[in-house]
Formats: structure tokens, C-alpha cells, sequence
């Protein structure tokens, strides 16, 4: 039997290889269509990684509480809803809530900053210590503010590398002194790079001083626009969020008949959503480019079939020598995989150096993984077997005197 399969597969590729331009277009089909189907789902991946990282750098675990009711579109909040949490209500939920790992209250507003002979707009914020952890930031040169700096109101500040790169041109901005909103600050750190987020926004562009510094010295307010809060780890995301809105309204004397005057969201759902969006694109993506599959397999049928015309007189001597109905069948369909097989193997290779060609030259990011490659070479043979199964059985149902006669 092993020694039967050997002999029609050679049969096969002596077939395909004395219609060498027949064969090549049978399988362009399959080639186009497994190329497509991974350079579309690479791309699919590639923007699902790029949202998720970009939610991811805005802190692991993360829940954000900000000031008002959540709105509901077209109604307006009631005026003095964004003045409703304090420093005092973040250092509570640091104190009081179980689960959490790190809490950073922060204020923030659109400043003019004057260094040198060079001026840069930007945003201020202003926070504590804790919003280096929380936010995932790194320092890359200098240090961070710390809780002496928001105890005592320091004038000092931490820069991202877009503001240092278009104040400081070509030195070192640690220990420079810059001017905010005509207030004299000195520089402390430069932050890591963190590129941009999903909305486009540059993650550099920003300035960090001690919260009380912005609160007191620039902004004169007493209340917070945001408290970041980190949980100590995925699992207790929903407890925590549970338990800030349960001290919150403790806090602010909210009765059980009452809306919340502030609102807590959790990355955790919103990342759960964009994966889910995103996962929903690579599937569209690759099912459109799998129908040029569905096309190539009706390619090969087509050349099957003409095969099979073609060979008519050679089956019937097949026969009339003895070659049973399994035989002529598993030649023809041999030819069919085989035909899928390569067409698969090709289409891999052009499919892998078209994703990184669209990285490289679109500056898109995608990523290639094992699954859709599998996937996709698995139907290619499959469509080679399914399509060809019709004209291997014709051909294999030929009478053999019908054949012989055939010219």
C-alpha cells in the first residue's frame, strides 16, 4: 500500500511538472489567496497589540475616579460637579480600601513654558510620587518628584522627551531652570519615552510637578481632577472599584437615593471592549481575504477537470492494465493536494515577507503568529482535497473501453 502511494504521488508531480505554466496559475489562486489571508491577519493583530499596549502603558491594574455623575449624552452636569474630590479622599482610599496598591491624586492644565531663548506649550500635571507606579513611567535621567517636594511645595519638575527635546536642544535639561506660566522651576528628571497613545496623543509631551506646588502656586484650587488608583492585581480590580465607590459615597454623604458625584472607570473593561473591537476587525480582515482561497480552489477544480479530459485514453490503459477504482482516484487527488500543499507553502513565505514589508515600509505594526499560518496552509489542503475530489472520482469511474476509444 505505502509502496502504491509513493508511485502516485511521483505520477502526480511528473503530471504537474509537464504542465509547468498549467500548474503555476492552478496555484496561484492558493498562493494569493494563504499569502492574503496572514498578511490581513497579521495587520488585524498588530492593531489589537497596538491598543492594548497603548491602554496598557497607562497603568497595569488601573481604575480612574474623576469628579461628576457619569453623564449620559446630551445632559449637562450640574454646576460645582467637578470640584467634588479632594487630597483628603485619595489619601482615604490609600488608607482605608483593601486590595489597593498605589494612589495618585492629580490636577493638570495647558501652560506656556519660557527656557532660555525657547518656549513650548504643554500640559502641567501636577501629583505625588505614587503616579510614577501607577502610570508605569520610568525616570530616564535625574529623579522624581518626591513627598518632600508636595509636603513643602517645591518649584521643581519633571519633563517627558518631547519637551525636553524642543527646549533643550543640545544639553543636558537636569538642573535647568525653566519658566512655567512665568513661575521659575528647576528641572529634576527626564521621563522614558512612552511614543504616543491610542488616540494619537504624544505620551512625552508633558510636565510633572508636586501637586500641591500646581494646586496652591499656579491653579489657586483646593480639589483634584483626578485620582489614579492601582490595584494590587487583576483579581481584585472589581473589589477595589467596589469598595472606592462604597468610601466615596461614605465620604460625601451620598444616601442610597442619590447619584454619585464622581465616576469610576476600569481599563480592565475598557481593555476587555478594545480587544473584543480589534479581534472582530482580524476576523473580517481574514475572512475576506480567505474567499481569494475559495477561489483558488475552484481554479484547481477547473484544471482538474481538464485534466482528467486530457488523460481520458491514459486512465483506460491505466485500467485495462489492472488499476483498480482506489488507484486512478488517489492519483488524481494527489495531484489536487499536492497542488494545495505548494500553493500553501509559497503563499506562507509571501504572506510572512508581505506583513514585515508593511511594517517596515507603512510603519504599520503587525504581528505574525503560528495559528493563522497553520490555519491558513490547513485550508489550502483541505480546499485541494474538497476540490478535487469531483473530477478524481470522474476520473476513476471511467469506463476503461469508453477511455481507450476516447481520442
Amino acid at each position: 500500500m505505502k509502496h502504491v502511494f509513493w508511485e502516485s504521488v511521483k505520477i502526480a508531480l511528473d503530471a504537474l511538472v509537464s504542465n509547468k505554466l498549467r500548474s503555476i496559475l492552478t496555484m496561484l489562486g492558493i498562493i494569493i489567496g494563504v499569502g492574503a489571508v496572514i498578511a490581513m491577519v497579521s495587520i488585524g493583530m498588530g492593531v489589537r497589540d497596538k491598543v492594548s499596549n497603548s491602554i496598557a502603558s497607562l497603568g497595569s491594574n488601573l481604575i480612574i475616579v474623576t469628579p461628576g455623575a457619569a453623564s449620559s449624552s446630551g445632559v449637562r452636569q450640574a454646576a460645582g460637579t467637578n470640584i467634588t474630590l479632594t487630597l483628603k479622599d485619595a489619601e482615604a482610599l490609600a488608607r482605608e480600601v483593601n486590595g489597593i496598591g498605589a494612589v495618585a491624586p492629580s490636577v493638570s492644565k495647558q501652560y506656556q513654558m519660557v527656557a532660555g531663548n525657547m518656549n513650548w506649550t504643554t500640559s502641567v500635571q501636577g501629583t505625588t510620587p505614587e503616579y510614577l507606579e501607577v502610570r508605569n513611567l520610568s525616570v530616564q535621567a535625574g529623579s522624581f518628584i518626591t513627598n518632600e517636594d508636595v509636603e513643602t511645595r517645591n518649584r521643581v519638575a519633571v519633563i517627558g522627551t518631547t519637551v525636553a527635546s524642543n527646549l533643550f536642544t543640545n544639553i543636558n535639561p537636569i538642573g535647568q531652570s525653566i519658566r512655567i506660566n512665568n513661575a521659575p522651576f528647576t528641572i529634576i528628571g527626564v521621563l522614558e519615552g512612552k511614543g504616543q497613545s491610542a488616540g494619537g496623543q504624544d505620551q512625552d509631551d508633558t510636565v510633572i510637578i508636586p501637586l500641591t506646588t500646581a494646586q496652591e502656586r499656579m491653579m489657586g484650587i483646593t480639589y483634584v481632577q483626578t485620582i489614579s488608583v492601582q490595584a494590587a492585581n487583576s483579581e481584585v480590580v472589581d473589589e477595589v472599584q467596589e469598595g472606592i465607590t462604597s468610601l466615596l459615597r461614605a465620604r460625601h454623604d451620598i444616601t442610597a437615593d442619590k447619584t454619585d458625584d464622581f465616576t469610576v472607570r476600569n481599563l480592565a473593561s475598557v481593555m476587555a471592549t478594545a480587544q473584543e473591537t480589534t479581534g472582530t476587525i482580524t476576523m473580517l480582515l481574514g475572512s475576506i481575504a480567505a474567499i481569494s482561497l475559495l477561489v483558488g480552489g475552484i481554479g484547481i477544480m477547473n484544471i482538474m477537470m481538464v485534466s482528467v479530459t486530457e488523460r481520458t485514453r491514459e486512465i483506460g490503459i491505466r485500467k485495462a492494465l489492472g488499476a483498480r477504482y482506489s488507484n486512478i482516484l488517489m492519483q488524481f487527488l494527489i495531484e489536487a493536494i499536492v497542488i494545495g500543499v505548494i500553493g500553501g507553502a509559497i503563499g506562507i513565505v509571501i504572506g510572512i515577507g508581505t506583513s514585515y514589508a508593511i511594517s517596515s515600509i507603512a510603519g504599520w505594526n503587525t504581528v505574525v503568529t503560528a495559528t493563522p499560518i497553520l490555519v491558513a496552509f490547513g485550508f489550502s489542503v483541505g480546499i485541494g482535497l474538497f476540490f478535487g475530489l469531483y473530477p478524481a472520482r470522474k476520473a476513476a469511474l471511467l469506463n476503461p473501453i469508453d477511455a481507450l476509444r476516447y481520442e
